[in-house]
């Protein structure tokens, strides 16, 4: 992967800047998460914050909170400031899948070892590539080793030896580490490039958002990359020394290590939530998201969430069960969206055309993190006025 950003060739950010009331969004409820942001950060829950709220193609809100990192040198977040997005890169790697079934060159029904023979290996030859992005693998626990970053021939070799932890289909289990490995070596099997390359060029800049949404940070932007953090057993917020390496920012995880702006997020949203469109770009087809964003797993409760999630190939949906993660117990059932771990949520909702995100540089334990996630997604939904 090369060390250079290419220039947006659009010129400005994809979304027009407009204001909540011009959008149809209650300027009230928004101030209000504002302050709940504030709050939190005043009692030391993160270091910072940003978030963004978008309608109907246009930017409602972008605000920046706090510092992007608190050890020397310290830093005040930024308009700029590049957060990491922890799982939120699944639903952007996931997007590269959809871009290779739009292409014809893969089915979403194929097996996973129609394009990569060897990942048959111990009994997987049969796994469907819309049971690897609906977290029915069977393979949960499994991990890409730190070496596989750099070497994906490495990389391929580890996703072909996962082993079964249960009957492929049989549940539904969150695969944290190991599914989107697999769907970037699948990636790079069919596109024959690496697999952080064929999204940058094929969603990412197609989309404007060249300079604000990266999967493989090149090292002439970490000095816009905030640091992460966890709250130590006194509660002060500790670096997160993995997460802030070198290393792990070019990697570029598939399952875990995109960097972004809120407000690159919330356009990336707009485009889902516009059937595939964005500022008159058509990334996707209509038919592509509305297939992406069905719920693929019904009821079915995901044995590490303890809920059921609802998952389409990337982003989960809300559905109509009395719980929910992240996307807020108000959202519509359509809602769509996904997390990072302890920090983050950004969603798009279909029916009205919002999109928001959430990115803060914490990871915090649950339960006050979904907690937490459900109050500020609920503020976002009740500022919703009309279509």
């Amino acid at each position: 992967m090369p060390d250079t950003v290419a220039i947006d060739t659009r010129g400005t950010f994809p979304l027009e800047i407009s204001t909540p009331e011009k959008l149809g969004l209650h300027a009230p409820a928004l101030a209000r998460l504002g302050q709940l942001i504030d709050r939190h950060i005043a009692e030391g829950r993160y270091p910072g914050a940003q978030i963004a709220v978008a309608r109907h193609g246009k930017l409602a809100l972008f605000r920046s909170f706090g510092q992007a990192r608190i050890e020397t040198p310290a830093a005040a977040a930024k308009d700029d400031t590049l957060w990491l997005l922890f799982s939120n890169t699944k639903v952007i790697a996931s997007a590269g899948i959809w871009a290779l079934a739009e292409e014809g060159a893969l089915r979403f029904g194929d097996r996973v070892a129609d394009h990569i023979p060897e990942f048959a290996a111990n009994g997987k030859g049969d796994i469907t590539i819309i049971e690897l992005l609906s977290h029915r693998g069977g393979f949960p626990s499994q991990e890409v080793p730190p070496a596989g970053w750099s070497d994906h021939g490495l990389a391929r070799k580890a996703v072909a030896n996962f082993t079964l932890e249960w009957t492929p289909g049989s549940r539904l289990q969150y695969h944290g580490r190991s599914a989107h490995w697999v769907a970037a070596m699948l990636i790079e099997a069919v596109a024959k490039v690496d697999f952080r390359d064929y999204l940058r060029s094929r969603v990412i800049e197609p989309l404007g958002l060249g300079r604000e949404l990266f999967v493989g940070l090149p090292e002439s932007q970490h000095g816009r990359a905030a640091d992460m953090h966890e709250p130590g057993p006194d509660g002060k917020q500790m670096p997160l020394a993995d997460q802030n390496a070198a290393q792990f920012r070019l990697a570029g995880v598939p399952s875990s290590g995109g960097y972004a702006t809120a407000r690159a997020m919330a356009a990336f949203y707009q485009m889902l939530v516009n059937g595939g469109t964005l500022a008159g770009h058509r990334i996707f087809a209509p038919r592509t998201i509305e297939y992406v964003t069905r719920n693929f797993t019904g009821d079915m409760v995901d044995q590490y969430m303890g809920m059921p999630m609802h998952r389409g190939l990337g982003p989960h949906l809300r559905g109509t069960t009395d719980n929910i993660r992240g996307l807020g117990a108000l959202a519509a059932p359509r809602t769509f969206g996904h997390g990072g771990v302890g920090s983050s949520y950004c969603w798009g909702d279909p029916d009205s055309g919002v999109s928001f995100a959430y990115i803060s540089n914490s990871r915090v334990p649950d339960p006050w993190h979904s907690q937490r996630m459900d109050l500020v997604s609920n503020l976002v939904h009740t500022s919703i006025d009309r279509a």
